[in-house]
């Protein structure tokens, strides 16, 4: 099976973005693909149900990808704080047997963060005590903007400290034919300071939220190493 966990290095790096841009792809390459989103934060009452709007963009993007939450907080703060707010009791051991089940019915799982790795899910547990717990590599997501590198470090630090295996960094919304030598830069100082590895470049995008799914599956592949994310040879790439 195919299953990698997303974090962002910040807020607002377009985790979510990439994550519906692998899935699809993954989808598209023949694989049944599984978007999982443990805890959700900000999520939206529609025709009186919550939604969440992360995994509703990544159905938007391809709606034959399945979708699953375990916890859908209304309040958009800190997993810990929402779910105070609810009355609601975020269990570790739920969030792994949601996983467990829905791994053993699709190809690829992708599960996304919610916030970065330090980010309080419940008293005494953070998220990257739930990677821990769901046994899964790290792709980091980041932005070309000047504290990247020192978010990226620390990042990737704290998950080696914990055990956690990294798979890679992607940098999204990267410009194109851009000339600050500090952005350029970016690349090499995360690999020469670090062991992680750079897994792909995503430029930017002027609008997301209306980008063609073909276009994204597109700029993924192009943009990419999907064998590197998954640590894994993908004969059906071959033929792309």
């Amino acid at each position: 099976m195919l299953n990698i966990f997303i974090t962002g290095s910040d807020i607002n790096v377009g985790k979510t973005f990439i994550t519906a841009g692998i899935a699809a792809t993954m989808q598209s390459l023949g694989y049944s693909t599984c978007v999982y989103k443990p805890i959700q934060t900000g999520a939206i009452e529609k025709n009186g149900f919550a939604q969440s709007p992360d995994l509703a963009f990544v159905k938007n993007i391809d709606p034959y990808i399945k979708t699953y939450s375990s916890y859908l907080l209304k309040m958009p703060m800190m997993p810990v704080v929402a779910a105070e707010a609810e009355n609601i009791i975020i269990d570790k051991n739920s969030i792994k047997k949601d996983y467990e089940a829905i791994i053993k019915r699709h190809d690829c799982t992708i599960v996304e963060s919610t916030g970065g790795i330090m980010t309080p899910i419940a008293p005494n547990l953070l998220v990257s005590d739930i990677i821990k717990i769901l046994e899964l590599p790290v792709l980091i997501i980041i932005k070309p903007d000047s504290g990247t590198v020192n978010q990226t470090l620390l990042t990737i630090n704290h998950l080696i400290s914990k055990g956690i295996k990294v798979r890679g960094v992607i940098i999204n919304n990267f410009p194109e034919s851009t000339v600050d030598v500090d952005m350029k830069i970016i690349p090499r100082l995360i690999e020469e300071y670090s062991d992680a590895k750079i897994l792909g470049v995503v430029k930017h995008f002027h609008n997301v939220k209306q980008i063609n799914p073909s276009d994204l599956i597109t700029n993924i592949l192009n943009g990419i190493d999907i064998e590197s994310v998954f640590d894994v040879k993908i004969a059906k790439l071959d033929v792309q």
